[in-house]
């Protein structure tokens, strides 16, 4: 990492911080002028994250909170999301499994074919949903978004490479990641990556996607990444931060 770069994520830390700390002054001195009005849930540091809620400077806090604690992603998906909550997954295979196991059959309002997953995915699934593929759907299609296709998050394999199989395993066989393949909307219309990436109708969206997607996954992969990932976005919990 070179001195430049190193100054450079240093700056965008302080910015961070400094953004923070600009908005609890100003929500305390909302409250200190007005303490008969409560602070709306999306403005208080102390409230736990709600899916729907406008992003504030605090949201990201909330959802790393919500992200590290199972009760407090349970939590958040009630605000916002269709699942059922299961037992964690053991199979005899210990490089596998599913913790904080839920099956998730809506996120914002949005409908999936059920999704056995992880607490933490489905929450990523969720924000990302509203945060990200509603609000483009209506800004840039003109509709609203119904149901998103996937391929699945779990399944216990190693990691695919362009020359075959990795001997490392895949985050899929802890549910660490999930692949989506398309999208469906209220106008009838559905958008397909392996057909669409580069359709005028359905690029902007795809695209639109793929760049929110990164706000809230910690590595996303798609068309553009590789031939493995033509036909999906490949959305994973753990990784560098890459989008692409």
């Amino acid at each position: 990492m070179t001195r430049r770069t190193k100054l450079l994520i240093e700056g965008l830390r302080w910015l961070s911080r400094a953004g923070l700390v600009a908005a609890l002054v100003a929500t305390g001195w909302f409250w200190l002028g007005r303490p008969d009005v409560p602070i709306p849930s999306a403005w208080n540091p102390r409230a736990p994250l709600v899916i729907s809620d406008p992003i504030t400077p605090f949201t990201r806090a909330k959802f790393a909170t919500a992200l590290r604690n199972p009760e407090r992603c349970r939590a958040a998906l009630e605000t916002g999301a269709g699942f059922t909550a299961l037992p964690d997954l053991a199979p005899e295979n210990p490089a596998c499994g599913i913790a904080n196991r839920v099956t998730l059959r809506r996120a914002a309002a949005v409908s999936l074919r059920p999704l056995e997953t992880r607490c933490d995915l489905a929450l990523r699934v969720a924000m990302w949903t509203q945060h990200g593929l509603k609000p483009m759907a209506q800004e840039l299609l003109g509709t609203r978004l119904t149901a998103i296709d996937h391929l699945s998050s779990y399944n216990c394999r190693p990691i695919r490479t362009p020359s075959g199989q990795s001997s490392r395993m895949s985050l899929h066989a802890t549910a660490e990641a999930i692949d989506i393949s398309g999208f469906r909307f209220a106008d009838g219309t559905r958008l397909v990556l392996k057909r669409d990436w580069d359709s005028p109708d359905g690029a902007a969206f795809l695209r639109a996607a793929r760049d929110t997607a990164c706000r809230w996954f910690a590595t996303t992969l798609g068309p553009e990444f590789n031939a493995l990932h033509a036909d999906h976005f490949h959305l994973q919990s753990r990784g560098w931060g890459r989008c692409s």
